[in-house]
């Protein structure tokens, strides 16, 4: 069965969300069209206001609607140290651990050659010239994630750093709390070795 125009734009806007397939879309399209209609005028408002008034902070890449982020504007933060994270989302992660109070790097984003995503296509080009903008920093903390690509830019990153002399470091990784050693593969039972803290 085909649906109207508007229906089937509808589901095509859907679709075109991460992890979202054609049932999933089909179904949020038909429970729109069931909303209440100040709800629906909401949510659009919200879409157009989230595009229309959140950029990215010039300093840190995190986003913001101020000219400045809060992070990037704080004057107690710890100006030594800047953790690189891949994504805004994984600096709100850090916040709300409430365990770090540095600054942050959000490259959004991480070198994939098979993707066609080398070093200008992300945030690192900034990274660079905030660090020899700013004598303060000793330490850049990378946390990215565990994968492939996450591995291969941190290297790229580690390699531009280091020779101008700032301490570079990586997340801990290794055992997750409650797991088992028998069912961990030989990468996570290596890095829990090399990781490993004094009781």
């Amino acid at each position: 069965m085909q649906y109207p125009l508007p229906i089937a734009h509808l589901i095509d806007a859907y679709m075109k969300l991460p992890g979202i397939g054609e049932k999933t879309a089909t179904r949020l399209a038909f429970y729109t069209m069931d909303m209440p209609d100040q709800d629906v005028d909401d949510f659009a408002k919200s879409l157009t206001q989230v595009k229309k008034d959140i950029h990215q902070c010039p300093i840190c890449g995190n986003i913001t609607e101020k000219d400045v982020c809060d992070v990037c504007s704080n004057p107690n933060r710890d100006q030594t140290t800047i953790m690189v994270v891949e994504q805004p989302k994984d600096l709100m992660a850090f916040e709300e651990m409430g365990e770090y109070d540095g600054l942050y790097h959000v490259l959004h984003g991480v070198l994939s050659p098979m993707d066609g995503i080398g070093p200008e296509e992300i945030n690192i080009k900034s990274l660079i010239t905030r660090l020899q903008k700013n004598d303060a920093v000793k330490e850049v903390i990378l946390a990215l994630n565990s994968t492939p690509e996450g591995e291969s830019t941190s290297m790229y990153i580690s390699k531009l750093i280091k020779p101008a002399g700032i301490k570079v470091t990586r997340l801990a990784a290794g055992l997750s709390v409650g797991s088992d050693i028998e069912y961990a593969n030989s990468i996570t039972l290596k890095r829990a070795v090399q990781g490993r803290t004094a009781l």
